[in-house]
């Protein structure tokens, strides 16, 4: 198996340098010599899509003929459904949420090349997930350099075998991510490999003056960015989007609520709008309506004939309704603010500058919180 495994890896690191996602020696070398498929010794779950039916997930055990294969196939692999739930567990198939993967291994290494991190540099990485991601900071900076925070106890309890399976002793700390882990800092580098709705002032306070923070931020309607910010002296945070239309699953903290019972989405009259429902469809128009709305959710009902697109921020209690009536399209709202309507002046707004695209998108991170704004066109 080594032998196949070693020659599996320089297949993925000629395969990430082809498409341009390795774009240095150094990081080249890491993919190199990293074995990911020890990353994935507890197997990981295959998606299973039937129509009419939920999407299902089968576990691959290292048994299988085609699983250290997969290991270097550049795709996220899922290791561990509804919070405890891992392949050696299962028999047949599981229709619950995944909760945690391998991060499909372009997006990993474009990461770290985009952190452009330099060789005495220390690293916070937010989300250990298989560990593949601080094995290959390790082999790049030295375990020495590399601190890794996981929320999961058990996650990070087998990334941390892993790691050592492979040589690496990074500090690896179970615990909130958002919060940082000042113990180890300051950091020259901080990169999460799970998603934000707001990139919290903790990692901007235990990074040096000059450093980078990396990280997907986006809402409850699953338009996500990647945005990598220089620390200041000032103890603020700039930078840019960088337009990768990239996701992860969210850091739990800041997953949404269950829905729940649903609001009396009748007990307001129609209203014309401008704003048709479906212009959500399109990944940079509902980027820029979570920037109104970050924590709203969205989902379509079936009612009485008529298709209803619905937003909710269950936390505030706002919701709209909208629905085509003919060649225009209607909206209800309710709750403490009219939630379309504030939605429908962020996009008209982005419009009338251009709709420039998210590359253009600047972020600030203060003590105060997060502002994303962007440049007309």
């Amino acid at each position: 198996m080594n032998d196949e495994a070693q020659e599996l890896r320089l297949q993925l690191a000629e395969q990430l340098t082809a498409a341009g996602h390795l774009r240095s020696g150094a990081w080249r070398r890491a993919v190199e010599d990293v074995p990911r498929h020890e990353f994935l010794r507890g197997g990981y779950f295959e998606r299973i899509d039937v129509p009419g039916r939920p999407t299902a997930w089968a576990p691959v055990l290292p048994e299988s003929p085609r699983w250290l294969r997969s290991c270097y196939t550049d795709d996220s692999l899922v290791t561990q459904i509804a919070g405890t739930i891992v392949p050696g567990d299962i028999r047949g198939e599981i229709t619950r949420l995944p909760t945690s993967s391998g991060t499909l291994p372009s997006l990993v290494v474009r990461m770290l090349e985009d952190l452009r991190v330099e060789d005495t540099n220390r690293l916070l990485i937010i989300g250990v997930g298989t560990g593949y991601s601080s094995g290959l900071a390790c082999q790049r900076l030295g375990s020495e350099h590399v601190t890794a925070v996981e929320i999961d106890p058990d996650v990070a309890s087998r990334a941390r075998g892993a790691l050592g399976q492979c040589g690496y002793a990074p500090t690896v700390v179970v615990g909130d991510g958002l919060t940082g882990w000042k113990d180890g800092g300051p950091y020259d580098r901080i990169v999460a490999y799970c998603g934000t709705v707001t990139l919290p002032y903790e990692w901007v306070d235990q990074a040096l003056p000059g450093g980078v923070i990396l990280a997907t931020v986006g809402g409850w309607m699953y338009s996500s960015e990647l945005a990598r910010l220089t620390v200041s002296g000032d103890g603020t945070a700039t930078g840019r989007l960088l337009d990768g239309r990239n996701s992860f699953m969210l850091a739990r903290p800041q997953t949404p609520p269950p829905i729940g019972l649903l609001p009396d989405l009748d007990r307001a009259d129609d209203q014309p709008t401008e704003l048709a429902a479906h212009v959500l469809d399109d990944w940079d128009t509902r980027f820029v309506a979570q920037l109104a709305a970050p924590r709203a959710q969205r989902m379509t009902l079936q009612r009485e004939g008529t298709t209803e697109h619905v937003l909710l921020d269950v936390e505030a209690g706002a919701w709209a309704v909208l629905r085509q009536d003919g060649s225009r399209w209607l909206v209800r709202q309710g709750g403490p603010d009219n939630l379309w309507d504030r939605i429908t002046d962020h996009v008209t707004r982005w419009h009338h500058d251009g709709s420039p695209t998210l590359d253009r998108f600047e972020i600030t991170v203060t003590p105060e919180g997060q502002a994303i704004t962007w440049q007309r066109r």
